[in-house]
């Protein structure tokens, strides 16, 4: 992302944008209810999770509630800041990370890896590749982007910024595919949305 993209996201979240969107994404939350995410069993076992553009945190904020050990990243310093004081107002803990998502994975991503990573409403596919390399065996990638459509539907107008049929679950090669699925959906907010799901999880390594 160029200065230019930092400063136009900060821009967004100064003049307030999603902050009415405070809930976890849907696929993230179901997953965590049905047990497909690994469990927290005790305070001696705690997964680590990585919430990739993860805006004010609201995935982030929701897997520290559950007790995940959670990193956040994200382009905008305003975002951030917003989380963070989100976050210590409901007593979480999270690690906030500022960062140029687009340059290579290996210059921001923690030196870490995870049992679970998200990647909500970003579309990154080579990354989507490189994040798969950092799940630990039996670790789950969970990804929701944008998907290419010509309905009317929310979410950003240029193709660029949605993926093309069957591209998220061609980035996720190498892993095994537990769920997938392309079209439009009804947002929580009674938007319609034509997004791209995947649930993918790392062999054992």
């Amino acid at each position: 992302m160029s200065d230019e993209d930092r400063q136009r996201w900060d821009q967004r979240y100064t003049q307030g944008a999603y902050r009415d969107r405070d809930h976890p994404s849907e696929i993230l939350a179901r997953a965590c209810s049905d047990g497909t995410l690994p469990a927290v069993e005790n305070a001696l076992c705690v997964p680590r999770a990585l919430d990739v553009a993860c805006g004010a945190g609201r995935n982030a904020r929701y897997l520290a509630g559950l007790g995940y050990a959670v990193d956040a990243v994200d382009i905008s310093a305003v975002a951030l800041a917003r989380g963070r004081e989100l976050a210590a107002g409901a007593g979480l803990t999270v690690n906030w990370l500022e960062a140029d998502l687009e340059s290579a994975a290996s210059g921001w991503l923690p030196g870490a890896t995870y049992d679970l990573i998200v990647v909500i409403r970003y579309l990154n596919l080579p990354l989507v590749s490189e994040l798969g390399q950092r799940l630990n065996a039996g670790g789950i990638l969970l990804c929701e982007t944008h998907l290419q459509t010509q309905a009317s539907v929310a979410g950003p107008r240029g193709a660029r910024f949605r993926a093309a049929p069957g591209a998220l679950v061609q980035a996720a090669q190498g892993l095994q595919i537990l769920a997938s699925e392309e079209g439009l959906l009804t947002d929580p907010d009674g938007r319609t949305a034509c997004l791209a799901r995947l649930i993918a999880t790392a062999p054992g390594r």
